[in-house]
This record gives structure tokens, C-alpha cells and sequence, in this order.
């Protein structure tokens, strides 16, 4: 028994195995049993009976009843009348055919006669045929006599002119005509006229204020008097209206200088131009001239050209001549050439011809010999066979009286069970003692887990356990829930062992304190029992 309750006790092997072969027995028996199915058909039936056989499990030494079947089959009465029946004509057909085997004993003691078969063919008097062999193919001509050389270059026809003679330079420039006058020399500054004007006039204007001023001194008007002002007013006006015309006049006689010199840079601008174009016209007739001469020259070249040209072609006619020439006398040869291979090819056609004519003739004469040896052999095979006909026929006569029909078999449906499988009572057992063995190591190591906590993982800790010093005990487990005497009802429980279980298995973890009471040395208790 251990720390924390007793371990599952592991399945006895031998009491298994005999368990586990009751089983097998009992299921084969069960499955023998419904698989051999009694059978009733129109020809007959099928009918199992069982006979009780002893085993010993040589293991357990237990003594098994065995039932072995016996199958019977019974005939119908209508088959059954046919199977007397057919038994008895067996009867007389054998008796008939030993009868009958008695007269073999003189014709197969006699020799099998073949003196009267036709003589079988001679091979050796099948000749094989002589072929005669192809001759070999004729020497055509493969090569054409030297027909003359082909012209590929014309003769020269002199040269091409490719440049005109020089029929003399091209005026591109005119004589200086004269400069162009392109301003002409006039003061355009019209102070200077009204300068001139206003010099004449000023003194005149002076001299007229002064009388005015004089006068109206004299009249009794004073300055800056409404008469006196209006009377210098229009003096005023008058002398402004002087020098505007004097400014008129100034611009009028600047015109009047300007268009004199107008006239003369215009007049001296048509002489140049004339000059200009009396030149150019003469350049002009001197640039015909040379164009002229020019044209005559380039058509004196193209006259040239033209010969050469007449003279190349002439050439070049000449050489396609040759050159014809020489490919009719080329296909000449070459038509001759064609002739002869032709003829050559023509006669080697036919011999081999004839070759084969002749090869043709002697396969004919092999295969009339050769079929005249057939027919020899098919009269005598065929001469053979009546003879061993009339031999067997006596014998195939009684192997017909021996045969006869056969009774029909009552035909049986299979049995359709479905076997009782057996029930694998070891591994069951087996399975159940791992079931407990998993639960009891789970909790062995709950509990082991739970002391850990307790005493810190293995702390040397002595605790009163004494069951005299313990109250509303309750087993849980391996272990126990209680309170000490004197705590109240609502104290939490507690939870360890019994001072008195563990001395019977542990007494070095239990000691006595001076009140008598037994306490429990958790630490070496719990290190005990994990080292286990």
C-alpha cells in the first residue's frame, strides 16, 4: 500500500489468456453454428448435424465441447429415380463396352498395313531455280566537247565626252554706274527762319507798344484801368498773331528750300540709273554670247557621245552573235550527248528485261514442282487417316457407350452469415488496467503537487496529526479534511494524514511531543515519498 492509497493490481497473464481462448471458442462455436444453414431445394436438400468433440486448453487445463458438423445431402424422388436409372444404363453400357473391348484384342494385335499408300514426294526432285543476275548499267556520257569560249566584254567604242569646252566666263558684275544720292542737303531747323522773320518783326512790335502805351497815357488811362488793360489785351493778341505768322512763313519757305533740293537729288538719281542699265544690258548681250557658244559646244559633245554609243552597241551586237553561235553549237553537243545516254538507257532496259523474263520462268518451273511434291503428300496423308479411321472407329464406339448424361446436383445457395466477430477480452482487461493505473498516478501526483505546496517544496515541517486532535474528519482520497479541536465550525478545513496510518508505514515520520500526541514530519515524509 502506498503513501497516498494502493496501486491498481496488474492483470494475471495466464488468467487472461484463459479467459480470452473461452471466448474465441465460444465465438467460433457461435459462428459455426450459423453459418452452416440447413437448405431445402426442388433437387434436394442439405442438412448439417453436429457431433460433440472434447478439447483441453493446454494453458488453463479447462476442458472445452466442441461441435464438429456433418453434412448430408438427400436427392429428390423424381432426381432420385433419374440417378437409379442413369446407374443402371451405366451398368449396361459398360458391360456392352467391355463386350466390345474384347474384339480389340485381334485388331490391334494385326499390323497397321501402309503398303497401298501413295509414295510420298521426292524433295530432291524440286530444283531450285537459277536466277540470272542484272547487268550492270551502261557508260553514258558525261561530259560535252569544248563548244568555244563565250564573249564577256565588249570592244571599246572610244571614249564618252563628259565635259563641255569652255566657250568663255559669265559677266556676273556691272561697271560703277555713279553713287546714288540718298539725302539731299537742305537746314531743316526752322528756328533759324523764324529767327530771321522774327528779327525784322520784333522791332516793329516794340515800337508799336511804346505808341500804344503813349497814347493811352495821353487818353488819361492808366495801367491796370479796365480800358488800359483791354486796349495792351489786344495789342498783345496782335503782336502774338504777327509772330504766328511770322512762324507760317518760316515753315513755308523751309518747304519751298527742301523741294528744290529734292528735285536735284532726283535728277542726279535718273542719270545714275541710266548709266546703270546701259550696262547692265551690255552685260546681259555679252552673257548671251557665251550661252550661245556654250550650247553649241555641249551639242558638238552630245553628237560625239551618240557616235560612241552607235559604236558600243555595234560592239556589243557583234559579241551576242558570237555568243549565240557558240550556245547552238553547245546544245548541239549536248542534244547528241542526250541521244546516246538515250540509247545506251534503252538498251540496257532491255535486258534487264529479258533477264527478268527469264528469272520469271524458272520461278514458275520451282513452283510446279514444288506443288507436284504437295499433292504427292496430301494422297498419302489423306490414304493415312482411313487408315487409322477404320482403326479407331471401334475404339471411339465404346468410349461412346461408356459416356452418358449425368445427374443433376441439387444446386445450394451459399450460406450468407455474418460472422460473430470475437471479442478481444485481453485487451480489454489490459485497457482497464491502464485505466486505473493513469487515474492512480494522477492522483499520486495531485497529492504530491498538493504537500509540495504545503512545506515549500520539500521544508522540514512537523505538524500536528494526531487523529485524537482532529474533528469532522472526511476522507478524501489518500488524505483527509479536518479541523483541530477547539477551532469553530466556520474555520477552514484542513487536509493531511493520520498520525496513526503513517506509523504503520512511516514510523520515522512520526514522533510523540510531550502532550503524548503524535505529530508528522511532512518534509521527510513528502521527500520519501517522491524519491520512491
Amino acid at each position: 500500500m502506498g503513501l497516498y492509497g494502493s496501486a491498481p493490481e496488474a492483470p494475471d497473464p495466464k488468467q487472461t489468456a484463459s479467459a480470452q481462448t473461452a471466448t474465441n471458442i465460444g465465438t467460433a462455436v457461435a459462428n459455426n453454428v450459423m453459418g452452416n444453414a440447413n437448405q431445402v431445394t426442388p433437387d434436394g436438400n442439405l442438412t448439417y448435424t453436429y457431433n460433440t468433440q472434447k478439447w483441453t486448453d493446454p494453458l488453463s487445463g479447462k476442458e472445452y465441447d466442441l461441435k464438429v458438423p456433418t453434412a448430408t445431402q438427400t436427392l429428390s424422388p423424381a432426381q432420385q429415380a433419374i440417378k437409379d436409372q442413369e446407374d443402371a444404363a451405366q451398368l449396361n453400357l459398360a458391360t456392352l463396352a467391355n463386350t466390345q473391348s474384347g474384339k480389340l484384342n485381334g485388331l490391334l494385335a494385326s499390323k497397321f498395313d501402309i503398303s497401298g499408300a501413295p509414295a510420298a514426294g521426292k524433295s530432291d526432285a524440286i530444283g531450285l531455280p537459277q536466277y540470272q543476275s542484272f547487268t550492270s548499267g551502261p557508260k553514258l556520257q558525261t561530259s560535252l566537247a569544248n563548244a568555244g569560249n563565250v564573249q564577256s566584254s565588249i570592244a571599246g567604242a572610244g571614249s564618252i565626252q563628259s565635259q563641255v569646252a569652255d566657250s568663255g566666263k559669265i559677266q556676273t558684275s556691272l561697271g560703277n554706274a555713279g553713287n546714288i544720292t540718298e539725302s539731299y542737303d537742305f537746314d531743316i531747323d526752322t528756328s533759324k527762319y523764324e529767327q530771321a522773320l522774327m528779327d525784322r518783326l520784333s522791332p516793329q512790335i516794340e515800337r508799336d507798344r511804346a505808341a500804344l502805351e503813349t497814347k493811352l497815357t495821353n487818353q488819361g488811362l492808366q495801367p491796370g484801368s479796365e480800358a488800359y488793360d483791354r486796349a495792351m489785351d489786344e495789342a498783345n493778341r496782335a503782336a502774338n498773331d504777327a509772330r504766328i505768322g511770322a512762324t507760317l512763313s518760316a515753315g513755308q519757305e523751309q518747304s519751298r528750300i527742301a523741294g528744290l533740293a529734292q528735285n536735284q537729288a532726283q535728277f542726279q538719281n535718273s542719270a545714275q540709273q541710266q548709266a546703270y542699265d546701259q550696262m547692265t544690258g551690255l552685260a546681259q548681250f555679252y552673257n548671251s554670247a557665251q550661252a550661245q557658244q556654250y550650247a553649241q559646244n555641249a551639242n558638238d559633245m552630245q553628237m560625239g557621245n551618240a557616235a560612241q554609243q552607235q559604236q558600243f552597241s555595234q560592239n556589243q551586237a557583234q559579241m551576242q552573235a558570237n555568243n549565240a553561235g557558240q550556245e547552238q553549237k553547245f546544245n548541239q553537243g549536248l542534244t547528241a550527248a542526250q541521244f546516246g545516254n538515250d540509247a545506251l538507257q534503252q538498251q540496257y532496259q532491255n535486258q534487264n528485261t529479258a533477264t527478268g523474263g527469264n528469272n520469271a520462268l524458272a520461278d514458275q518451273r520451282f513452283n510446279s514442282q514444288q506443288a507436284k511434291y504437295n499433292l504427292q503428300n496430301q494422297e498419302r496423308a489423306q490414304y493415312l487417316n482411313e487408315l487409322y479411321a477404320q482403326r479407331n472407329q471401334p475404339i471411339n464406339e465404346i468410349v461412346g457407350l461408356m459416356s452418358g448424361a449425368q445427374v443433376d446436383s441439387p444446386s445450394f445457395v451459399p450460406t450468407q452469415s455474418n460472422p460473430m466477430p470475437t471479442v478481444d477480452y485481453a485487451g480489454l482487461v489490459q485497457q482497464d488496467y491502464a485505466n486505473k493505473m493513469g487515474a492512480y498516478q494522477q492522483k499520486q501526483s495531485t497529492m504530491q503537487n498538493l504537500f509540495g505546496g504545503m512545506l515549500g517544496f520539500g521544508g522540514q515541517l512537523a505538524s500536528l496529526s494526531d487523529k485524537r486532535a482532529k474533528k469532522d474528519i472526511k476522507k478524501v482520497g489518500g488524505l483527509y479534511e479536518y479541523r483541530y479541536k477547539g477551532e469553530g465550525r466556520n474555520a477552514p478545513k484542513r487536509i493531511g494524514v493520520m498520525a496513526q496510518e503513517v506509523e504503520k508505514v512511516r514510523p520515522d515520520a512520526v514522533a510523540k511531543g510531550a502532550d503524548g500526541l503524535r505529530r508528522v514530519d511532512y518534509g521527510l515524509l513528502f521527500n520519501a515519498g517522491r524519491g520512491k
